[in-house]
């Protein structure tokens, strides 16, 4: 039984699209760059665009540069901190002792 839809398997606007229905497509460029891992990516620019000096590479995710012989140092990533390794950067061994002294003291109704 058909369901009713006359123009299936199609989209609105769908058909052959060419440069004479687009218009031109603008000058562009394709630059090559390099990550630490050897991956190459070609981005492609406007031809009056400035070309940035690093691009992220979509493989690894380290900066990639233009010179193949010497990509850009991968970034260190600092490992999550807890709030615990928080709280011990900013407070001392005997700061702690206090104010967990002060706490238990105040559930205690000493205080």
């Amino acid at each position: 039984m058909a369901s009713g839809n006359a123009i299936r398997g199609s989209r609105v606007g769908a058909g052959p699209m060419g440069e004479a229905e687009r218009g031109e497509s603008a000058p562009r460029s394709r630059i090559s760059f390099w990550c630490a891992n050897k991956h190459e990516t070609r981005p492609s620019f406007a031809a009056e665009a400035v070309i940035p000096d690093t691009w992220d590479c979509p493989r690894c995710g380290f900066p990639a540069g233009q010179d193949e012989h010497n990509p850009p140092a991968p970034s260190r990533n600092e490992p999550y901190k807890t709030h615990l390794a928080y709280v011990r950067e900013r407070r001392t061994d005997a700061d702690g002792e206090a104010i967990l002294a002060e706490a238990l003291a105040k559930l205690r109704g000493e205080i």
